[in-house]
């Protein structure tokens, strides 16, 4: 296992953050680890990482337990923690070549080349971190993680703050670096999730409340296909609702409607029937199944 954790615990106080958690994440995988604020995600993954001790549990990283080998098993690790902790005054370069430093690389130069390339910082070196847009901090946030070329990267909310643009810049960098090693991936964002994940986990309260595909996980949750429609004025839902093949309709809004059925194509060909007894024109059809974000708050809330 490139990450095992078993039984983990950490109290503050009275306040229970992690209530003996158990997972395992294999390598090659990007798992994202969701939950809500609070939850004890970054607390997990500071445990993880060895920047939090836990009051009870193991955990093992790349095959090393990180009680036991505790600068070791950092050494198999790439960090981005939440609040992207920069120097703002330092030139790129200079900044990872301080990071290399820390990791004692001893071919410092071929390091940070390979991190800058592997990240697409390269145009943005020889500016100041200050000067760069937050997408290209976190970008140099990312290079530094991985200039040691660790197995292991645990990111936690690596998008967070950042345009649509930039999103798609570091999912992709994400992507690239899952060829070659394993990811714990933190968001709140729940199409990154869906978009680089095959896998969740879902943590709430500080206990694990789900562990599985994003496939399976839509079909424990007993989530249906759906059918969206949009017709050009607002109709009766109790209309749609006698359509045979529909288990349930809700308002998105005047004119929208979300159709629950088990049949997507049959509630398409009905809906347009419906379409031309009641004289309207429908300007958006699609079926999907249900997105993450329901998911996610049918077991957190």
């Amino acid at each position: 296992m490139s990450i095992k954790v078993q039984d983990l615990l950490k109290k503050y106080g009275a306040q229970t953050a992690v209530n003996g958690i158990s997972f395992e994440v294999h390598p090659g995988e990007i798992v994202g680890f969701l939950g809500p604020n609070g939850a004890g995600k970054s607390t997990t993954m500071k445990m993880i990482t060895g920047y939090v001790q836990p009051d009870a549990g193991h955990i093992e990283v790349a095959g090393l337990n990180v009680a036991d080998h505790r600068l070791e098993s950092k050494k198999k690790i790439g960090y981005l923690p939440e609040a992207n902790p920069l120097y703002y005054d330092m030139y790129v370069r200079e900044y990872l070549h301080f990071i290399a430093s820390v990791h004692q690389l001893s071919q410092k130069n071929t390091a940070i080349q390979q991190a800058l390339q592997t990240v697409g910082l390269e145009p943005e070196s020889h500016k100041k971190i200050g000067q760069l847009s937050k997408g290209y901090k976190q970008r140099v946030g990312l290079a530094a993680a991985l200039i040691h070329n660790p197995e292991v990267l645990i990111l936690d909310e690596p998008t967070s703050g950042l345009d649509p643009n930039q999103i798609i810049e570091i999912r992709q960098v994400i992507r690239e670096l899952a060829k070659t090693k394993t990811v714990l991936f933190s968001s709140h964002i729940m199409q990154e999730v869906e978009a680089l994940c095959e896998r969740v986990i879902i943590i709430h309260k500080g206990n694990i409340v789900v562990d599985e595909s994003i496939q399976k996980l839509q079909q424990h949750a007993g989530k249906h296909p759906v059918v969206v429609v949009q017709f050009n004025r607002d109709v009766m839902t109790s209309l749609l609702e006698n359509l045979p093949s529909a288990l349930s309709v809700q308002t998105v809004q005047p004119g929208t409607y979300l159709l629950e059925t088990d049949h997507p194509e049959a509630t398409r060909k009905a809906l347009l029937q419906f379409s031309v007894e009641h004289n309207l024109n429908i300007e958006s059809l699609q079926s999907k199944m249900r997105d993450l974000e329901s998911v996610f708050k049918s077991y957190t809330t």
